[in-house]
């Protein structure tokens, strides 16, 4: 009896210390999704850039054909050379999975654009992106997709 009560105590020290990791993973990853945001709202395409690895591949939701990273900043720049700026945004986390080298994020992030004249367009799209660690340890957006919402917002 008390091996089985031991075996129990080491399975339930493990399986907390491994939930602990997961959530210091995940909370790594939802950091750099919410720098993702705030380098697309500040326009800062150079440090927007900078999160995508050289051979990502995704399918934006502006798209008709999947695209590589020399055309990763075009739904913004479209944006802003009609003088639209994004005004707000907010993002609903959903999942996200960590291995030892790759991780994947999903959520949906809420966005309102506004135009030269204060007009606003919100929208809503589904995102999942697919980060790997290069080299030299820094993670980097290889995969992605993103994709509007079902018409009942989800």
């Amino acid at each position: 009896m008390s091996r089985c009560v031991r075996v129990l105590t080491v399975a339930v020290l493990l399986s907390s210390t491994l939930l602990a990791t997961n959530a210091s993973d995940a909370e790594k990853f939802w950091s750099l999704e919410k720098a993702h945001w705030q380098f697309v709202q500040q326009n800062d395409l150079e440090h927007y850039r900078g999160l995508w690895h050289p051979q990502f591949l995704g399918w934006p939701y502006v798209s008709s054909e999947p695209l590589g990273k020399d055309h990763i900043t075009d739904w913004i720049t479209a944006h802003t050379s009609k003088g639209e700026s994004l005004k707000s945004y907010s993002l609903e986390r959903l999942l996200t999975e960590a291995t030892d080298n790759v991780a994947t994020t999903t959520y949906r992030v809420r966005m309102v654009w506004a135009d030269k004249n204060g007009r606003e367009q919100p929208g809503t799209i589904r995102v999942i992106h697919t980060w790997l660690r290069n080299a030299g340890g820094r993670w980097e957006i290889v995969s992605g997709m993103s994709a509007p919402t079902n018409s009942d917002g989800h």
